[in-house]
């Protein structure tokens, strides 16, 4: 038998770096894929930058000793606070990870409003005052961070996010905005929450779609095809924590592995 393939390695501190692996495995079913949760950590937006790059850099290690071939990392604030480093780091391993997306925001937006809902961690790094330098010129961009929502989405208490929203999404509201870009990715598994709140005038801008075709370009040739890929889930913190949350978000019934990190 011969061996199996390397693996996508992709991370997050909790589950909404599931929102990328979901979009991934649909655009490249050929590939096996490494999902590790840093549950043990959740989450990374309300942690200092600097406390986020080491971590990063742990986690990566980790994914790179099981034989990615490929790292995303799918959390904003890790891409805030370690992408460059990471690249650095480990420069014979590809990385791919999260940029708010206000470009696509800024060019379809026909008020020239957009907002951005993110963590504090993501607005404090470089990679997002790159953003708005480089695309955000002539477009008024409105931001609001809310780390809470991470945790809410973590727990499962969607209805406690909603009314959350309710207080958090209204100087957007007030600002007029018609594009609202989720700096998160936990954000994507409250998509149908915001949008009662927002209204169906404002678009939601959701990069995980981007971030999966972005991960095929750069593995191109290298991609699996003629084969259904297999995910492997690992979590720091409780297995049956994460089973039961890939079952309720998903209907899958998961065997999840148990990681200790030093």
């Amino acid at each position: 038998m011969e061996p199996a393939p390397p693996a996508i390695g992709v991370f997050d501190s909790g589950i909404g770096g599931l929102s990328i692996l979901r979009e991934i495995q649909a655009q490249l079913p050929g590939e096996d894929l490494i999902y590790f949760a840093d549950q043990a950590w959740v989450p990374y937006g309300s942690r200092p930058l600097e406390q986020v790059r080491e971590r990063a850099v742990t986690v990566a290690a980790d994914l790179i000793r099981r034989g990615a071939k490929l790292v995303v990392v799918a959390c904003n604030s890790a891409s805030a606070a370690a992408l460059h480093h990471l690249r650095q780091v480990y420069p014979e391993v590809p990385f791919v990870g999260m940029e708010p997306a206000v470009k696509p925001a800024a060019e379809h937006s026909d008020r020239g409003v957009v907002g951005v809902l993110a963590t504090a961690a993501t607005f404090q790094g470089e990679l997002y005052a790159s953003v708005l330098d480089r695309h955000a010129n002539g477009v008024e961009v409105h931001e609001v961070a809310a780390a809470e929502l991470a945790m809410l989405v973590e727990d499962g208490r969607f209805t406690d996010a909603k009314e959350a929203l309710r207080g958090l999404l209204q100087p957007l509201i007030a600002a007029g905005i018609d594009r609202l870009v989720l700096g998160c990715t936990h954000y994507s598994f409250l998509s149908d929450e915001i949008r009662a709140v927002m209204g169906p005038e404002v678009e939601l801008v959701d990069p995980s779609a981007a971030v999966a075709r972005q991960v095929g370009r750069v593995l191109a040739a290298k991609t699996q095809p003629g084969r259904n890929g297999q995910i492997a889930y690992l979590t720091t913190g409780d297995p049956a924590r994460l089973g039961s949350q890939l079952a309720a978000l998903f209907g899958i019934d998961a065997i999840v592995q148990p990681v200790e990190l030093g």
